[in-house]
């Protein structure tokens, strides 16, 4: 089983592509080498295979945290399934986790979500679903300083308060209230939710 995310760039053509392009493709570069993990193609689309489909949650989460510090955000779908045939370039590769990620994809707009995920299982997909949709009423709204937060917490995840301060430039309190004010703790409990679940696929 593996997970693959596909998604885009919202309003990308009100920006100046220099200003995000390099950016997007430093986020991407987290998840490994281009282009048999990941791909940015027809100028604001991307693809990732996140081959262990339960870190695809947090995995969507990081991106979107590091777009809003950028003031950028994306529509992203997860698909979760097996994968068939392994291209050179991961836009090639195939197998259900892509189809349900391409064809989720093509939905979001008209559904007007920022980020969903299809599995092989609906009931599943249905309860993942709404949750993630009363996670995107503070998500999509998170100011730079708690999208930066979010970003160096899913990255540094053994890092106490204390040592993420320095990191972020601000005080010990300070970390305190931008983890409150990014429901980071609500995140965490979704992530682990989401384990679970696709544990049980």
């Amino acid at each position: 089983m593996t997970s693959v995310i596909t998604g885009d760039i919202i309003d990308s053509r009100k920006q100046t592509s220099k200003d995000w392009v390099e950016g997007l493709k430093k986020i991407l570069s987290l998840f490994g080498e281009a282009p048999t993990q990941w791909e940015v193609y027809r100028g604001d689309e991307f693809q990732i295979e996140i081959k262990n489909p339960e870190d695809a949650l947090l995995s969507a989460i990081l991106i979107k945290a590091h777009l809003k510090a950028i003031k950028l955000d994306a529509r992203m779908s997860i698909g979760i399934g097996n994968k068939t045939h392994a291209a050179e370039k991961i836009s090639e590769s195939n197998g259900s986790a892509f189809i349900h990620s391409g064809d989720l994809f093509k939905t979001l707009k008209k559904q007007k979500v920022n980020l969903a995920i299809r599995t092989t299982d609906t009931l599943i997909d249905e309860k993942i679903n709404l949750m993630l949709q009363l996670a995107l009423t503070f998500m999509n709204n998170w100011p730079i300083q708690a999208a930066e937060f979010v970003a160096i917490a899913i990255e540094k995840p053994n890092l106490s308060q204390e040592e993420l301060a320095p990191k972020l430039g601000i005080k010990r309190a300070a970390v305190s209230r931008r983890q409150k004010r990014a429901q980071f703790d609500l995140i965490l409990n979704l992530d682990r939710y989401f384990r679970k679940q696709i544990n049980n696929l």
